[in-house]
C-alpha cells in the first residue's frame, strides 16, 4: 500500500492533468549550424556518434541532458540564412513556396543584383497561415520571445503578434542586436547600435545580465503565466545568440580565454553556453511548474554555423562540413535538432502515445518544413484546407518507425550572398546544387553524401542519367511551388533548370 501511495504521488507530481493537449516549446538558436555543441552529431559508417575537434571546444551540458532524453538527426536541414528558414518554421512550406527567399533586411529590398525584384520582401503578415495562428486558434497561448525577423519596419509581421502569438517579447523586424549587455541597454542610447536595439527589455537596462539570460527569466515568466490560466502553450524561444555582433557573456569568458587565442571566436563559444545555460533553465522552470513531462520540446539552429572560425566555403566553422552560413554545402545547411519531451515520465499518458525514442541519432534526413505538420500531428490537429505544405510529420520517425514517403528537400536562393543564385535539391542520398549564373561544368554540382559527406567530389559530369533525372525532378517541384527566379544580365528572367 505504501508502495501505490508513493508512486501515485510522484505520477501526480509529474503529471499535468489527463486529457490535457502537450506543451510545445520551440527552442530556436539564431546562426548555430551542426558542430557547435559538446553533443556529437556526426557519426561513422556504421552510425556511431564521432567526436570532433569543434566538439571538445563547446561545452552544452543542456543540449546532451535533452538529447539524452530524445532523438536527435545527423541530417536535419533549414535553409542557408534566417528568414527563409523562420517562414518555413512557421509555415510548413519550402522556401521556393513561400517566397521569402532571402534574409529580410529591415529598411531595404535587398533582392540583389540579379534577384527578383518582387519576392515576398514584405515577410509574413496576417493573412498567412502559420502555426501559431493555428495552435492559438485551438486553445493555445502563443508566447514569442527573443528574435523575430518575419518581416521589414513597418509591415505587419514586424509585430510577431500580427501573424498568431498572444505575447510578444523583445521580438520585432530585424536579425541581430543592438547589443547583448544589460549595461548597454541592450543598445538603447548608443549611437552606433541604437538602429538595432532590442525591445521592451527595459526593466533589464543598466543591469549586470546578458541578453540571453534576460529573454529566458521573460520567458519563463510568460509559462507561468500561461499554466496559471490552465491552457496548453506554444512557446518559441527564439535566442538572439549566437547572431554577431560577438559580444561575449562575462560568465564564461574566462574558461574559453584560456581553450583559443581568438577573442572572437572566444566569445562566441561563451555565447553558445549562455544559450545552453537557457535551455536548461527553461526545462528546470517546467519541471517546477509540474508541466515537464507534457511538454514537448524541439531544439534547433535555422541555418548553418558563422563561427568566427576560417575561410567561408572551407572545412573550418563547421568542421569537419564544407561551408558555413549563406552557403550552398552541408556546413551553411545542416542544423543540430533534438526532441523530446522535457522530463522523461513513463506513467504519461501523452508519452506513452509519442514514445519517443531516446539517446539515439537518427540517420534519416529531414527539414526545418517538417516542425509544423510534426506538431500538428501530435496535437491532433488539422492543416486547414487550401494551406499547401512540403513538410511531413517526423512522427513516425520520433517514435521509432519507418516513414511510408521518400523525404525530399528543396532549397531555394535566387539572390546574392556567400553562395548566389542557386537551389539545392536532396533527394535520398543525391544532393544536386543548381547555379543559376554559371556556365558549364559549373552549372551543376552533384553529390553522394552517403559515399562523400564532406562534398569533395562533384560527380556530375560522370553520371549524366542520374543528373538528368535529378535536375528534372528540381525543376518540377520549382514549378509546383511556382517559384521565382533570377534575372540574367540580360534582364530576362532565368527558366527553370534543365541540361543543355
Amino acid at each position: 500500500m505504501k508502495y501505490i501511495i508513493c508512486t501515485l504521488l510522484l505520477f501526480l507530481s509529474l503529471s499535468s492533468p489527463a486529457g490535457d493537449k502537450p506543451n510545445i516549446l520551440i527552442f530556436l538558436v539564431d546562426d548555430m549550424g551542426l558542430m557547435d555543441t559538446s553533443v556529437p552529431f556526426l557519426t561513422d559508417k556504421d552510425n556511431n556518434p564521432v567526436t570532433h575537434k569543434l566538439n571538445k571546444f563547446y561545452e552544452t551540458p543542456g543540449m546532451k541532458r535533452l538529447a539524452d532524453s530524445g532523438l536527435r538527426f545527423t541530417q536535419f536541414y533549414a535553409n542557408s540564412v534566417c528568414s527563409p528558414s523562420r517562414a518555413s518554421l512557421m509555415t510548413g512550406q519550402s522556401s521556393a513556396r513561400h517566397h521569402i527567399t532571402q534574409f529580410i533586411k529591415p529598411e531595404s529590398n535587398n533582392a540583389g543584383t540579379h534577384g527578383p525584384k518582387n519576392w515576398k520582401w514584405e515577410g509574413l503578415s496576417e493573412t498567412d497561415t502559420t502555426l501559431p495562428k493555428i495552435l492559438k486558434e485551438n486553445g493555445y497561448k502563443t508566447i514569442h520571445c527573443g528574435k523575430g525577423h518575419f518581416a521589414p519596419v513597418g509591415y505587419k509581421g514586424e509585430n510577431p503578434q500580427n501573424i498568431g502569438f498572444d505575447i510578444n517579447i523583445a521580438g520585432c523586424s530585424y536579425g541581430q542586436p543592438g547589443s547583448y549587455i544589460g549595461k548597454e541597454n541592450f543598445g538603447n542610447g548608443i549611437k552606433k547600435r541604437q538602429k538595432r536595439a532590442v525591445p521592451g527589455l527595459s526593466k533589464y537596462h543598466g543591469k549586470e545580465i546578458h541578453l540571453s539570460e534576460a529573454l529566458t527569466l521573460e520567458m519563463n515568466s510568460a509559462i507561468t503565466a500561461a499554466v496559471e490560466e490552465g491552457k496548453p502553450f506554444f512557446a518559441y524561444m527564439s535566442h538572439y545568440a549566437v547572431h554577431a555582433p560577438f559580444q561575449a557573456d562575462p560568465r564564461y569568458m574566462e574558461k574559453y580565454k584560456n581553450k583559443t587565442e581568438s577573442k572572437n571566436a572566444a566569445a562566441y563559444a561563451t555565447l553558445i553556453e549562455g544559450m545552453d545555460k537557457s535551455l536548461n533553465d527553461i526545462m528546470d522552470h517546467l519541471t517546477k511548474l509540474k508541466v515537464a513531462d507534457n511538454t514537448l520540446i524541439f531544439f534547433l539552429g535555422d541555418n548553418g554555423s558563422d563561427a568566427p572560425l576560417g575561410p567561408t566555403h572551407s572545412i573550418a566553422s563547421s568542421a569537419s562540413l564544407r561551408g558555413k552560413k549563406g552557403t550552398h554545402y552541408e556546413g551553411g545547411m545542416r542544423v543540430p535538432f533534438i526532441v523530446s519531451w522535457a522530463a522523461i515520465n513513463p506513467e504519461s499518458q501523452i508519452q506513452k502515445k509519442f514514445n519517443i525514442t531516446r539517446g539515439i541519432l537518427s540517420s534519416h534526413f529531414a527539414s526545418i518544413n517538417d516542425i509544423l505538420p510534426t506538431i500538428l500531428d501530435i496535437t491532433e490537429l488539422k492543416i486547414p484546407e487550401n494551406h499547401v505544405i512540403d513538410g511531413a510529420s517526423l512522427i513516425p520517425l520520433i517514435t521509432g518507425k519507418q516513414l511510408e514517403h521518400k523525404q525530399k528537400f528543396l532549397m531555394h536562393f535566387p539572390h546574392s550572398h556567400r553562395s548566389s543564385y542557386f537551389t539545392v535539391f536532396r533527394s535520398g542520398d543525391y544532393k544536386l546544387i543548381h547555379h543559376y549564373l554559371e556556365e558549364g561544368n559549373k552549372k551543376n554540382e552533384l553529390f553522394n553524401l552517403k559515399q562523400d559527406p564532406y562534398e569533395t567530389q562533384n560527380i556530375a559530369q560522370k553520371n549524366p542519367e542520374l543528373l538528368n533525372k535529378m535536375v528534372s525532378e528540381m525543376s518540377q517541384q520549382l514549378k509546383e511551388a511556382k517559384a521565382q527566379l533570377p534575372y540574367n544580365k540580360n534582364g530576362k528572367e532565368i527558366p527553370y533548370p534543365k541540361l543543355q
